[in-house]
């Protein structure tokens, strides 16, 4: 299963980037994010302790779920007694199944909606386009803290959205990726420090922190690489990694935000939370092409220096138990 799990990753990279994210009726994070929302109003409790074990449930529950499903897919292909027909029909569902957990085009899409409305001297739309991207109030933001919000959620979408599920998958193939789906979108619509949800998603957020932990850094690491690779300032970019990535309230954001700004030259500021680079604080276009080109190229780089490599030892290692 070695070349037809790499396989996977490769053809669901290039799906993503042809064509990006199906329309939401056909996104099963658009499904999963439906069903939080529809358990969510079930969860809430006047008890703060009764509120975060609802959390926990809540978690656990769609998490069970999708799973679930996940699981019975691959069980349902396996009873295939033809090999090569079982092989065909893996490779091609399981790599639109992987797609669906991660969105390089869609982050592209998003971030140069942004700036296209910024070029057409619309900045309430382009605040309206940032805000579908972050957790911040956009509502007052100026141009630069504009532009700093979405290179700052390109680097963030880069584990999120990308690097995290391929981490998973590596280990533990399309239930690890979803997992790490699941968590990651519990934590996108419940992990807010409000008095709504503070209770309530307090659980997914130290999940997503766990899971997320090693893939940041190792995230950080190859965007460093990425930058040295397409000229841009690497070694600043290692700098103000290893200098300012604690400086995020977030235990594992800063890492690739910082390693970003540091490639960019740049500062980025959440106002009133964090500071991160000490390069130029006036933002344009050309920072969030150049963002985008990192990330791509830290996604394959990625795919190339830590997926196969996962993959084929742990394919070798359970060949090797069962002889």
């Amino acid at each position: 299963m070695i070349f037809e799990s790499i396989i996977v990753v490769g053809l669901a990279l290039l799906i993503d980037l042809k064509f990006g994210d199906p329309k939401n009726k056909f996104h099963p994070t658009a499904w999963i994010g439906n069903l939080i929302a529809k358990l969510t109003p079930l969860c809430k409790n006047q008890k703060d302790s009764i509120e975060k074990i609802n959390g926990i449930i809540l978690v656990s529950i769609i998490t069970s779920v999708t799973l679930s499903l996940i699981i019975l897919f691959e069980l349902t292909i396996y009873q295939i007694s033809i090999d090569w027909i079982q092989i065909v029909i893996f490779v091609t569902l399981s790599s639109l199944l992987l797609k669906s957990t991660f969105a390089i085009k869609g982050m592209e899409k998003y971030a140069l909606s942004v700036i296209d409305s910024l070029k057409n001297n619309d900045i309430v739309n382009a605040r309206n386009n940032l805000s579908k991207i972050v957790k911040r109030d956009t509502k007052n933001l100026d141009q630069n803290h504009i532009i700093s919000g979405v290179l700052e959620s390109i680097s963030e979408n880069t584990v999120d959205g990308i690097t995290g599920p391929l981490f998973y998958y590596s280990l533990f193939g399309l239930p690890g990726a979803f997992l790490h789906r699941v968590v990651n979108t519990c934590d996108s619509m419940l992990g807010y420090k409000t008095k709504l949800f503070r209770n309530l998603g307090w659980f997914s957020a130290k999940s997503d922190s766990v899971l997320n932990f090693i893939p940041s850094r190792l995230t950080g690491i190859l965007m460093i690489i990425s930058a040295a690779i397409l000229k841009n300032n690497w070694k600043k970019s290692y700098e103000v990694m290893f200098r300012d990535a604690k400086n995020t309230e977030s235990l594992n954001a800063g890492y690739p935000m910082a390693a970003l700004a540091g490639a960019l030259d740049t500062r980025f500021e959440k106002l009133s939370h964090y500071a991160l680079g000490d390069g130029d604080v006036m933002l344009n276009e050309n920072h969030v092409h150049s963002a985008i080109s990192i990330m791509k190229l830290t996604s394959f780089l990625f795919f190339c220096i830590v997926t196969i490599p996962i993959i084929t030892i742990l394919n070798l290692i359970g060949w090797w138990l069962h002889v």
